[in-house]
């Protein structure tokens, strides 16, 4: 029987939805958490942290583990360990002596969850045989973005209904949707880019330029996203004056709202689009936004500028992952797993100082977007160098 690789790229596409649930629920509970456990806001800082750390260190281990393991084991238990995070959220801070600790718990569970989503999806769909890879892929990582607003915009409607009071329930059905992907990824075809033999170690990626671009390519995308995501809506609301509610709204909602579009035309019509010439344009748009931002005092400007830089950084994650694995067809899954240690480097670097830049100029935030501006500059440089390159075979391993 032909194998139905449609139900592959279902379970991929849930996966990066339930990958939204994971970077995005939380950070909707900061306030009540301070509020119902007495925790400092310096403390649920932490929460952010330790997410994104533990993303990175899976991102490591599973360019050892993955291929040893197999495929199919590593992301079922990503889907496990998400629905577990999500449902232990509602139940670890009562019983822990401090309820951060449970919190903190609940977090790393589902953020190895979270970080094995990052690192095996994308491989999975590149073994399929779709055509048009790299509209394909655009697609797949779309579904973050609309998996980023479908829980920002429901979780707002089912606390406006219910209230806050009822987030332990709202966690519960958050999780059915790894619980039910499970099943998905234990049924559907999964294939192998390489086989663990013929698959390039670390050493012979670290010895190809087109990696170390790559590399570069996948930071600056981090930066640039998540440095305007996750300052978006103090952004709105400090420099432009709108108020917390409107601030979130139009800030990050619309922020993965204009990204997730991008991502979606990349997808319907990559077949027609140069990605290179696209990526480059995405990136002279997303350094247009960042100047915006910092420099205009005109708060409809500055916001376009926020809003449309969702829009320019859509294509740099997926795009980068496009262009190496098609250049790189034998990188295997140490090459998936260190870009995205990258991407999640630049997330973590972005944000944090784009912060002390702002702190440090008297908490105006223009200062610190405008110094963001380093990150798309680089990238657009990055680009024109990757497009100069000759294309070469990939080095034995």
């Amino acid at each position: 029987m032909a194998k139905n690789y449609k139900r592959t790229l279902t379970a991929c596409y849930l996966g990066f939805i339930t990958q939204a649930i994971c970077a995005n629920f939380a950070p909707l509970l900061f306030l009540k958490f301070h509020n119902d456990y007495q925790i400092p806001l310096g403390q649920i800082a932490l929460i952010s942290t330790v997410f994104f750390l533990t993303q990175l260190i899976v991102d490591v281990l599973c360019s050892y583990f993955a291929d040893r393991i197999g495929y199919r084991k590593c992301v079922v238990a990503s889907e496990l360990c998400a629905a577990a995070g999500l449902i232990g959220l509602t139940f670890l801070p009562d019983l822990t002596p401090n309820p951060l600790v449970g919190i903190i718990a609940s977090v790393i569970i589902y953020a190895i969850g979270s970080g094995l989503i990052e690192v095996l999806c994308s491989p999975i769909v590149e073994a399929c045989p779709f055509e048009h890879k790299e509209a394909v892929m655009s697609l797949l990582h779309s579904f973050y973005c609309w998996g980023s607003v479908g829980v920002i915009l429901l979780s707002t409607v089912f606390f406006a209904v219910f209230g806050t009071d009822g987030w332990r329930w709202l966690a519960c059905i958050w999780a059915v949707v790894p619980l039910y992907n499970i099943y998905n990824f234990a049924t559907c075809p999964i294939e192998r880019m390489t086989d663990e033999e013929t698959g390039m170690k670390i050493s012979g990626l670290l010895r190809v330029p087109l990696f170390w671009i790559s590399i570069i390519l996948m930071v600056c995308a981090g930066a640039s996203e998540l440095s305007m995501a996750q300052w978006a809506s103090a952004y709105t609301e400090s420099a432009l004056g709108f108020t917390k509610a409107m601030g979130d709204l139009a800030g990050p909602c619309m922020f993965a709202v204009t990204m997730g579009i991008s991502r979606s035309i990349f997808g319907k019509y990559g077949d027609q689009l140069d990605l290179l010439r696209f990526m480059i344009g995405s990136g002279v748009l997303c350094l247009s936004c960042y100047i915006a931002a910092s420099i205009s005092n005109n708060p409809i400007i500055g916001l376009v500028g926020c809003i449309m830089c969702g829009f320019s950084v859509g294509i740099m994650w997926p795009g980068t992952i496009s262009i190496c694995s098609g250049r790189l067809p034998e990188g295997g899954t140490a090459m998936f797993a260190l870009l995205a240690m990258a991407g999640d480097l630049g997330g973590a670097f972005g944000p944090s100082l784009v912060g002390n830049i702002t702190q440090n100029a008297g908490n105006d935030l223009r200062k610190g977007m405008l110094v963001g501006c380093i990150f798309p500059l680089v990238l657009i440089l990055s680009l024109l160098l990757l497009r100069g390159m000759r294309k070469t075979k990939t080095p034995p391993t």
